[in-house]
């Protein structure tokens, strides 16, 4: 109930409202171009070309992208070319101390850095259309009229159509409520919660290939695995910090006591995009011929299909490695501590300086491997329910695994439920987090206007009438 007032009550503020209604309109606008098809392409052979390729980087990035790269539309490279330049940006921050110093300078630091993403996103999104444009023409039926015609017109279409998703995600976050970037792949995602509840349907009640239970089972792991993202993605370690009187001119400063928050899952969801980046290139090269044409190398590469015992293993590690290189660039201890001891603060037993920063890294390496851990069984449970762990294709145990496991509750460890977990791993956790992040903003922006929040902890924030 004190959802349904507080959300009644986003619609009582004129301009809350207003950047309610102005978000929706342009995810609405997104939404239509997404249906809109890139030309010189024939559909039909494009859409069995995608049936054959599932779990490639194609089926990878269609997910972010909300579909338009299996419909092939003007908007099929999505907000990829954007995402991996901001990631290419904030690598570079650490080498070039140019962007260093930017980084530095606040708002105008950010404008400059925020230019250069896009043209960086520009160009990555020629580079990506043109490769996209020549590896079509090597398939045969899918691009009508070949030719550098077709290149340039591919060009001209998807980099357009990134440039003009690019700037939705600008316009939402500035004149908007939320993260623009964020709510759009947010909204490539859900909109696919539809199918997905035809699909639960008609394999519970129509054709029964599911029974009750199954259905019981996949909303029970659906419930739990949402509760589990809250809870970590509201858990934060934090660190006290105590800073010492100083006298400034008549004035005494500081001698307050605060905290430090690090996030358990301080790398979000970029370590799992990366790791599935890197396990989807192999899958993509075996539609290669001459990896099809190589029994060893084509054997190899099917050992890290998704649900063998080998793609499970590198996936954990890979997620684990890119957490600890992620909040390696995102958070510095040696400055951080530099920081501290600039403004006169300590933490309580600590000495400033070499030991504060040693005292953080230990704490930060502690909570990233636990997020990295989190990361990856939230992306483990839906992988296992979809295709299981197939033990039996190990060398040494294969034959006696798949003799003993006859039952079928064992039989599902080994097949999995054969079920599209649409809102599983990675798209599940973009989903909460995103949901979680712009509820919040909405929640501070009526506790800012002396509304009540969403959640019971809110509160509302006194006016100076209200004590009287």
């Amino acid at each position: 109930m004190r959802f349904f007032e507080a959300f009644a009550n986003i619609f009582r503020v004129p301009d809350l409202r207003k950047r309610l209604l102005f978000t929706l309109g342009l995810l609405a606008v997104y939404r239509l171009g997404g249906h809109i098809p890139a030309p010189g392409i024939n559909t039909a052979r494009w859409s069995e070309f995608m049936n054959s390729s599932g779990g490639s980087l194609f089926s990878f990035f269609d997910m972010f992208a909300g579909g338009n790269i299996r419909r092939f539309t003007v908007f099929a490279l999505g907000i990829m070319p954007y995402i991996t330049a901001s990631i290419i940006l904030q690598l570079l921050t650490v080498v070039v101390p140019t962007l260093e110093k930017l980084q530095k300078e606040g708002e105008l630091g950010r404008r400059k850095i925020t230019q250069w993403t896009r043209y960086l996103t520009i160009v990555l999104s020629v580079i990506q259309s043109a490769t996209i444009a020549a590896g079509l023409q090597t398939q045969a039926g899918i691009v009508i009229n070949p030719g550098m015609g077709f290149v340039l017109l591919t060009i001209i279409s998807l980099t357009t159509g990134t440039a003009f998703i690019m700037w939705l995600g600008e316009q939402i976050s500035e004149r908007g409520v939320g993260n623009g970037m964020s709510l759009i792949i947010f909204t490539g995602i859900v909109v696919g919660l539809p199918n997905a509840m035809k699909n639960v349907y008609q394999n519970t009640f129509v054709t029964h290939e599911w029974s009750p239970l199954t259905l019981i089972l996949i909303i029970a792991m659906m419930v739990l695995v949402v509760a589990f993202i809250v809870l970590v993605e509201r858990g934060e370690r934090r660190i006290p910090v105590q800073y010492a009187k100083r006298v400034v001119g008549r004035r005494v400063m500081g001698g307050q006591s605060t905290h430090m928050p690090l996030k358990v899952n301080a790398g979000g969801v970029i370590p799992v995009i990366f790791a599935s980046s890197i396990l989807a290139f192999p899958i993509t090269l075996l539609q290669a011929s001459f990896v099809k044409n190589s029994a060893w190398l084509s054997s190899t590469l099917r050992s890290i299909l998704p649900g063998e015992p080998l793609y499970y293993i590198l996936f954990t590690a890979g997620i684990i490695f890119f957490c600890f290189f992620y909040v390696s660039i995102i958070f510095n201890p040696n400055e951080a501590a530099d920081n501290m001891r600039k403004y006169g603060g300590f933490i309580p037993g600590i000495r400033p300086g070499r030991n504060t920063a040693e005292y953080m890294n230990a704490i930060l390496t502690k909570i990233t491997v636990v997020g990295g851990i989190y990361l990856a069984i939230l992306c483990l449970i839906p992988g296992v329910m979809m295709s299981g762990i197939k033990l039996q294709h190990l060398p040494l145990i294969g034959n006696w695994v798949d003799s003993s496991f006859t039952s079928m509750h064992l039989r599902f460890l080994l097949e999995g439920l054969n079920v599209q977990f649409y809102f599983g791993g990675t798209s599940l956790l973009i989903v909460v987090g995103v949901a979680m992040d712009t509820i919040n903003q909405v929640e501070a922006q009526l506790i800012m206007r002396h509304y009540d929040g969403f959640t019971p902890r809110s509160g509302r924030i006194r006016g100076r009438r209200s004590t009287f």
